[in-house]
């Protein structure tokens, strides 16, 4: 059996941005209710108990469905799946080439600061992938926010053209500042984690190891060390994707009535402002719960199921 040391990376950019397209468009499809959920709590500015619009996962859930039907649960499901697509395809692909660069630069330097290295690539890639996608989200961000009984926009492409005609080209880039400072750490944290999980510590397992062989990681344990990491860089970022989701809905809380009482802010610093002093201080955190699951479930699958393409890739 031939083995494949996961610390070389021999794909090529192409393959690893086809392996990276396909994992963000399973995970998304997957995963776009939990979202939903995170996004609606996200955006209630009253607070998250009994008696307010959402006030459990559960009882979101099923007011969703009851009140705007079950296809609600994949609200802006076409930009969202460009959103991972285009995300995922541009995040692994550049993160790949960079870690070749410096494995072929100096092998000595890589191998003594592996997982800065991979903390750093990780930070640089998806922030181009951020800028890359980022129109997908907040026309996604839109579509779920709108009351589906009395819609604001007829589909994507209507949306894109209401946006552009109403608010202008930068209107897709709102909240863009508050998602680039947070992108960074958040994906770095995240490929350091699941590199030291599956190439220091879990792969030290037998029961991890594939084929029986410590160089490389099986299916469940980069699952398990996707989830990990989902819900610790998700964690430390979470308080600056409230605030991007508050952004990206400014100059829209006209459609927004029905869910109750709208924020309505100047910039990252008027929004923080804000959040804490009339929600306060754990607004920050609100939508938590779907967010950790989503995190733990989408970061699982999406790079579970990147491995698992570039593995058959490799051995092809």
């Amino acid at each position: 059996m031939v083995q494949i040391d996961k610390n070389e990376s021999n794909i090529s950019v192409y393959q690893s941005a086809f392996a990276g397209g396909v994992s963000g468009s399973v995970t998304r499809a997957l995963a776009q209710p939990l979202d939903i959920l995170k996004i609606r709590f996200q955006l209630q500015v009253e607070p998250i108990q009994s008696g307010s619009k959402y006030s459990s996962i559960f009882q979101a859930f099923t007011s969703i469905i009851k009140e705007e039907g079950t296809t609600t649960l994949w609200s802006g499901h076409i930009p969202a799946q460009l959103l991972s697509i285009s995300y995922g395809l541009v995040q692994f692909s550049v993160y790949e080439k960079l870690t070749q660069t410096c494995q072929q630069v100096d092998r000595e330097f890589y191998n003594t600061h592996k997982h800065w290295i991979n903390f750093s690539n990780g930070g640089i890639a998806a922030s181009i992938a951020t800028i890359v996608s980022f129109p997908f989200d907040t026309v996604r961000t839109r579509l779920i926010a709108e009351q589906k009984t009395k819609k604001a926009y007829k589909g994507f492409l209507n949306a894109v053209a209401v946006m552009m005609k109403n608010e202008g080209a930068l209107a897709f880039f709102k909240g863009i500042i508050p998602t680039i400072a947070q992108i960074g750490p958040h994906a770095g944290v995240q490929f350091a984690v699941y590199k030291v999980l599956t190439e220091n510590l879990l792969n030290d397992i037998s029961f991890f190891q594939r084929f029986n062989s410590n160089q490389e990681s099986t299916l469940t344990a980069n699952l398990l060390a996707g989830g990990i990491a989902g819900i610790v860089s998700k964690t430390v970022i979470y308080p600056f994707d409230v605030v991007k989701k508050r952004l990206q809905i400014q100059g829209f809380q006209q459609h927004r009535y029905f869910f109750g009482k709208q924020m309505y802010c100047t910039g990252v610093m008027s929004c923080v402002k804000l959040i804490v002093t009339e929600e306060g201080f754990l607004a920050l955190y609100k939508g938590y719960c779907p967010s950790m699951l989503k995190a733990m479930f989408v970061s699982a699958l999406h790079f579970a199921i990147y491995d698992e393409i570039k593995h058959i890739i490799l051995r092809l």
